[in-house]
């Protein structure tokens, strides 16, 4: 449970910081982790992106002070970090339906986004199958795009990769590659630093680097298994997120911050659904 008690921390420094700078490298200081991970960890517990659940924030505490002062509407955007009046107006509207100006008069509904807190509840008790497996370090070959920071972004900009790899021909030859383990077809988001983000369709083999392809080392380590059946983007995603509020807390381990590992059977067309993997490195606590 320490892993969320760091991730609380975390929220109330944004929290108190909503009407100043907001730093994500101290967040994820504060979180014990990289800014990267900190905010790919965050979107997968509060599904959305953290760049969001603070704009929501600071919309709703403008929208308390427009509506219960006589602040002008310039100041009100000033204070929560907009130079100028046409982006609070527009990040305003995104959140509220209405500008800033008409959330003065009575009678008008907005929304409020309360701040998150995390915790742990009792849920269903529903089983989450895993396996816990020791690999040497595993050599990948396939295609990459390069990512962002932006979680958000990220899941904009993967499942047209996807399309691209089937539609050009490549998908046949990067399965014809695979002959290591995991044996299937890998989805892989690889942190390399903060300017080189890639997210890989690949797989495992000790197979020549074909031309126009990239290989990719990921250093030796302790990884829990989850195995899931459904349409993989659901249950991929919902891997995730029990991973980190049901199954981490309690286990004695702590993330270790290398590529996550989504592994999909081999197929001429791209898989949609069926028995699929994720592979999380972890490590123990120290």
């Amino acid at each position: 449970m320490e892993w969320l008690k760091k991730l609380s921390n975390a929220i109330d420094y944004i929290e108190s910081n909503l009407d100043g700078e907001i730093s994500y490298e101290e967040a994820a200081k504060i979180a014990c982790c990289s800014t990267y991970y900190f905010q790919r960890m965050f979107s997968y517990v509060a599904g959305i992106s953290l760049s969001e659940y603070i704009r929501r924030r600071r919309m709703t505490q403008a929208a308390f002070e427009l509506q219960s002062t006589d602040t002008r509407v310039l100041d009100v955007a000033l204070k929560y970090g907009y130079t100028s009046p046409t982006s609070f107006n527009r990040a305003f509207q995104n959140v509220h339906g209405i500008s800033p100006a008409a959330a003065k008069s009575q009678g008008r509904v907005l929304n409020a986004y309360p701040p998150i807190k995390f915790s742990i509840q009792v849920t269903g008790g529903s089983a989450l199958p895993y396996r816990i497996e020791e690999k040497e370090v595993m050599r990948i070959v396939g295609t990459r795009i390069p990512l962002t920071g932006d979680m958000e972004e990220n899941k904009k900009l993967v499942p047209p990769f996807w399309n691209r790899v089937l539609q050009d021909g490549k998908f046949p030859e990067i399965c014809e590659l695979s002959n290591q383990f995991p044996h299937g077809v890998l989805g892989i988001t690889a942190y390399q630093s903060s300017n080189e983000i890639y997210y890989y369709i690949a797989v495992a083999t000790d197979k020549p680097v074909p031309e126009k392809m990239f290989e990719y080392e990921i250093p030796a380590a302790t990884w829990v298994i989850f195995e899931c059946n459904g349409h993989f983007k659901e249950s991929v995603q919902n891997v995730f997120k029990r991973f980190l509020t049901e199954w981490l807390p309690f286990s004695g381990y702590t993330y270790a911050e290398l590529p996550d590992i989504e592994v999909y059977p081999i197929s001429k067309e791209r898989p949609q659904e069926g028995y699929s993997e994720v592979w999380i490195a972890i490590k123990k606590e120290s």
